[in-house]
């Protein structure tokens, strides 16, 4: 895998900022040729630099403007339990994000909601169940001060 260099990232935080640019818009912006432009690109996305694109939506707008974090501790951290909690996890919409953690809990699980009626229906009928769930701590946030996708390139 060839090490990117400083257009690499210039493409790379181009980007980030804007996934629907043209080529040419993107080799305007970066002060290169199209066709330069779009073999660094392709090159970029074999080597796995650029592992997809997306749209951001609006939780507010989807009706899903409360967001909150749950802490899971299991009862036991065997890898059966790791394994059977990591699939069930993925199997569930609600869930964005899981994150295994170390420190006083197991799992760190991100999930937006409706409200407090469709939060606690997802903790009783999603997390709870889960496999090997002893022990769970919910922080509802209050304010989103910051949120991005964008990583420092």
């Amino acid at each position: 895998m060839k090490e990117i260099d400083r257009l690499d990232r210039k493409i790379l935080r181009a980007i980030q900022d804007d996934g629907r640019l043209t080529n040419l818009e993107l080799a305007d912006k970066i002060s290169l040729s199209p066709t330069a432009t779009g073999e660094r690109l392709k090159r970029l996305i074999r080597d796995g630099y650029i592992t997809g694109y997306a749209a951001r939506l609006s939780p507010q707008k989807l009706g899903r403007g409360m967001l909150v974090f749950v802490e899971v501790k299991l009862d036991r951290t065997t890898p059966d339990v790791f394994d059977a909690f990591a699939d069930a996890v993925r199997r569930s919409d609600d869930v964005m994000e899981c994150h295994m953690v170390a420190g006083g809990f197991d799992y760190l699980v991100k999930a937006r909601v409706s409200g407090m009626d469709a939060y606690r229906a997802f903790l009783s009928d999603v997390i709870l169940p889960l496999p090997g769930v002893r022990e769970t701590h919910t922080y509802a946030v209050m304010e989103e001060v910051k949120t991005t996708d964008k990583i420092p390139v």
